[in-house]
């Protein structure tokens, strides 16, 4: 059963930018530890390994710079970077060595190699180009390169405290926005000013801006009448009116973690198969989170969703999977979809809900929250309302 966030507990409330959340560097130098492992036994090449994935060289060291590599050579880990991030990276001397390269990035990552006398280096073929692979073995002679796929995916894929406590940051200032950029909304409607669905997202990426988010996670998706039956659609000019439901997925980003969630908001009386659609959406929604467990599967939480929807006679119109992991990236590991292999979900896990119902011509209503899965259940991270009450405005 889904759990829910108090309010209260959140870290990060109030209106003023948010701090970074600082911790003890020992969390950085567990996941290379566990990163050099897990290279160990995937690859014949004495747990040396080559992180190319910028998103992976901040997971385990925390640096989110990018145009940086990581070299994994045993107890030996170096980042390879250049002058641009040089005082940056003072602050991860703690963490591993650094090597500020003066010559191009892979003519440094052969010199880095040679010096720590790696004989066989296990590569992320999932990441690398076969032109930059070329590159790499024409600058790493002698050294025999194992490609490997998945090896950090699996690592990242169950979510520690302190990526737990970036992503409550990252969905507080995503609700705190919205409620405010909903508020400005209202006022402008009251006022019959001319407000277009790109408009309002721009007040929405704003104020989640001035709350302590970079950049959204994602382009709004701002979706109003019949443009909300595009589950990807992009806002654009078409007015925002009274009595006309507007769907909003939306997403803040915190020390690169990301949220993910999706309302739908009418101001003034909905339309009555769109208020019904709403129910439907809303109950497979709850239906699927109380069934969150370490232990289930993605493709099972997926058709516990589905199948209500179908029994409600929406089935062909909810065209994509039930919810996707979240973390370093918007979508990534665990997938809960009726596509492909069942996923068992772990105790870690942070997991997206998201059925949606899409009429083409009329419109569409999609409710997301975003989950932490634990022994017995889920935690609910999100903390904004979903019932039909709290989506009608005045």
């Amino acid at each position: 059963m889904a759990t829910r966030t108090s309010p209260r507990s959140r870290p990060g409330k109030g209106t003023k930018s948010a701090p970074r959340v600082q911790h003890d560097r020992s969390v950085y130098r567990e996941r290379l530890a566990a990163a050099a492992r897990a290279a160990q036994s995937a690859v014949s090449s004495g747990g040396h390994f080559l992180v190319t994935d910028p998103l992976d060289v901040g997971y385990l060291t925390g640096f989110l710079g990018g145009d940086s590599f990581l070299l994994l050579a045993g107890k030996q880990t170096t980042i390879i970077s250049d002058g641009r991030f040089a005082e940056e990276l003072e602050a991860f001397k703690s963490v591993c060595r650094v090597h500020i390269r003066t010559n191009p990035m892979f003519d440094a990552v052969g010199e880095v190699v040679a010096r720590t006398g790696v004989k066989a280096l296990g590569i992320q073929a999932d990441h690398l180009t076969l032109a930059r692979r070329g590159f790499l073995a024409r600058k790493c002679k002698g050294v025999k390169l194992v490609e490997t796929a998945g090896i950090l995916a699996g690592l990242r894929v169950v979510k520690d405290f302190t990526e737990i406590e970036k992503l409550l940051k990252a969905i507080s200032i995503q609700e705190e926005a919205l409620e405010s950029a909903l508020d400005q909304l209202g006022v402008l409607l009251r006022k019959k000013k001319a407000v277009t669905e790109a408009h309002f997202a721009a007040i929405l990426e704003f104020e989640m801006k001035m709350r302590g988010s970079p950049e959204p996670g994602f382009g709004t998706i701002a979706g109003s009448g019949p443009n909300a039956s595009l589950p990807h659609y992009r806002a654009g000019p078409a007015p925002i009116a009274r009595g006309v439901p507007l769907l909003i997925d939306w997403g803040a980003t915190f020390d690169g973690y990301h949220g993910d969630m999706t309302r739908v908001v009418c101001f003034g009386k909905w339309p009555a198969k769109l208020a019904r659609v709403y129910e439907i959406v809303r109950e497979a929604h709850e239906l699927a989170a109380a069934n969150l467990a370490n232990g289930r599967s993605g493709k099972e939480i997926d058709g516990i969703a589905r199948e209500h929807i179908t029994a409600a006679g929406y089935g062909a119109q909810f065209s994509h999977s039930l919810g996707h992991g979240i973390g370093l990236q918007i979508h990534e590991d665990p997938r809960l979809s009726h596509m492909g292999a069942p996923t068992e979900l772990q105790e870690g896990m942070v997991v997206t809900i998201e059925p949606g119902i899409y009429l083409p011509g009329v419109g569409g209503v999609r409710l997301e929250n975003d989950y932490l899965i634990t022994k017995g259940g889920a935690r609910n991270l999100c903390t904004l309302p979903m019932d039909i009450k709290w989506a009608t405005r005045r």
